[in-house]
């Protein structure tokens, strides 16, 4: 499965970077393939292009704050999850987000 990402936190340092980092791992894990635009204190890195957006089987908003160019995802189902959820368990926020989307 081909799914994209977007974490951000409050404060766009440290929470956004774990979780981040934990879904790529749990992604990985899966099997899937994913891609995480970070929205932190540096900017933003990794910046999704709308053909990823728009090609990507799920697309997930990891944040605690408002996604920058929000506009990009209007024509695709966005499932919102917190960072701390993530961080503590990226295994269970990636399956129950499958399952919002219906792809499980």
């Amino acid at each position: 499965m081909k799914i994209v990402a977007v974490t951000s936190c409050a404060g766009g340092i440290a929470h956004t970077y774990m979780a981040a980092e934990a879904l790529q791992k749990a992604a990985k894990r899966a099997g899937d393939e994913i891609k995480v635009e970070i929205q932190g204190s540096m900017g933003v890195e990794h910046e999704l292009t709308q053909e990823e957006i728009e090609s990507a089987d799920l697309v997930i908003w990891v944040a605690d704050i408002a996604i920058m160019k929000a506009e990009r995802f209007q024509n695709v189902k966005v499932i919102e999850a917190i960072p701390h959820d993530a961080i503590a368990d990226a295994n269970k926020v990636l399956h129950k987000a499958k399952r919002e989307a219906g792809l499980i």
